[in-house]
């Protein structure tokens, strides 16, 4: 199930980034003070740093927390698309029979579903983020919802206080999709 999820979630954020408009790069996003670049910057560095964990190779080479927004010419479709590549390579390496995995997130050892869902959580998130502020449908669905917020549920409450995650705001009806994004204190649009 882990490994679907995960091809959903990248296939969400390969979508989101196709579609930013040649003058969308930036734009403001959900993400306090980050522009598109920024947030392509972030979740393309955050794919690296889970790859980086499963392999021992390198991760990004930027801090994904600080994105520059300066992308020194290099085409975002293909950052993002490497980034995607490493780690879904990195993630066939995981025997089914595995039952903990590194990751970049505390407390770096997940178990497999778990961790495999945190890398996803942070696709689908960035990719809605990316979406919404170009005037994208929302590439989060409420099935992918669904299968990431035991993950959110798992992880996000500690990455709070590092400001990973705003509060979770008050809910409303509007789906398993609008429910996982206010948990992630953003606001469903």
């Amino acid at each position: 199930m882990w490994k679907k999820t995960l091809e959903a979630a990248h296939q969400a954020l390969r979508t989101a980034v196709n579609g930013v408009p040649d003058d969308g790069w930036g734009l403001p996003t959900p993400c306090d003070q980050w522009n598109v670049t920024q947030v392509l910057q972030h979740a393309a560095g955050d794919q690296l740093g889970f790859a980086a964990f499963l392999t021992g190779g390198d991760g990004p080479t930027e801090d994904p927390f600080a994105p520059s927004g300066e992308l020194d010419g290099r085409d975002p479709r293909e950052l993002v698309e490497a980034a995607i590549d490493a780690a879904a390579k990195a993630w066939a390496t995981v025997d089914d029979n595995t039952t903990e995995v590194p990751v970049p997130v505390p407390p770096n050892k997940l178990p497999v579903a778990i961790g495999a869902g945190a890398c996803a959580l942070d696709a689908a998130i960035h990719a809605w983020d990316i979406a919404i502020a170009t005037g994208q449908p929302s590439p989060l669905s409420d099935e992918l919802a669904r299968e990431l917020r035991p993950t959110a549920e798992a992880i996000v409450e500690p990455l709070r206080a590092y400001g990973a995650y705003a509060p979770a705001l008050n809910s409303e009806n509007g789906g398993e999709a609008a429910e996982l994004l206010r948990y992630l204190g953003r606001r469903p649009r």
